[in-house]
């Protein structure tokens, strides 16, 4: 995990426990197939791209469980 953007994730979602849960919970997303919803780069990693999305906005608490829902 990129320090810099755990640093800039941190900045969007003050609360430590929350942020941890998120990215958790994205990256167990991402891993079972889940797409990503910015662009994958080389070197980064699931919890990485998990940190990116809510960096982008593009996932906040409350929107991986609708993820989740939406697919089943």
């Amino acid at each position: 995990m990129k320090a810099e953007l755990v640093e800039q994730a941190a900045l969007v979602i003050t609360d430590p426990p929350i942020l941890i849960n998120l990215v958790s919970k994205r990256v167990r997303q991402l891993q079972a197939g889940r797409p990503a919803l910015v662009e994958r780069r080389p070197g980064l990693r699931d919890a990485d791209i998990a940190l990116t999305e809510i960096i982008q906005g593009k996932i906040k608490p409350g929107v991986t469980e609708e993820i989740e829902a939406s697919e089943e």
